[in-house]
């Protein structure tokens, strides 16, 4: 499965340069799914609802289907969070994965960067970051992009995964 990652710190930029890359993508007519890491609890079911009583329950998995979607949601309790390949691994055959954030995992990235966030380019110390793009001009050893230009981003990312 061919993947490519988009990293950067908090507020860099990432999610929605994600979303513009996914949106580019798949208008070429390229099948794409994503994984986007989260580094504190989230929840993707509400309080009250079947779904969520279950699991309150007990319940380790439990899987919500409809003629829409299906999503499934499996509690940890005190297990290792799953690496990024066992994560992979559970996906449907696609084109190419997008993967927001897991800045240390060793796949392609282009890094997103706002020069008003105030931090510092993860790129130069990271070999797997092979792009950056960014919100203000930069010289680095590798391409840099704008931000918003997301057809070039695009087509970096498609070239380096061969598609």
């Amino acid at each position: 499965m061919r993947v490519y990652g988009v990293t950067g710190w908090k507020n860099a930029g990432k999610t929605g340069l994600m979303e513009r890359l996914v949106a580019e993508i798949t208008g070429r007519g390229l099948t794409v799914s994503t994984v986007k890491h989260a580094h504190h609890s989230f929840d993707v079911d509400h309080p009250g609802r079947d779904s969520w009583r279950h699991r309150q329950a007990g319940a380790s998995e439990v899987i919500l289907a409809s003629g829409y979607r299906v999503a499934q949601m499996t509690e940890l309790r005190g297990a290792a969070e799953p690496p990024l390949a066992e994560l992979l691994g559970r996906l449907s055959p696609v084109d190419l994965v997008l993967i927001e954030g897991y800045k240390r995992e060793g796949h392609p990235k282009v890094e997103a960067f706002r020069a008003e966030a105030g931090t510092d380019l993860i790129a130069p110390g990271d070999p797997t970051i092979r792009a950056v793009a960014s919100d203000t001009p930069l010289t680095l050893n590798r391409p840099v992009f704008d931000l918003n230009d997301t057809s070039a981003i695009a087509d970096f990312i498609l070239s380096e995964v061969g598609l």
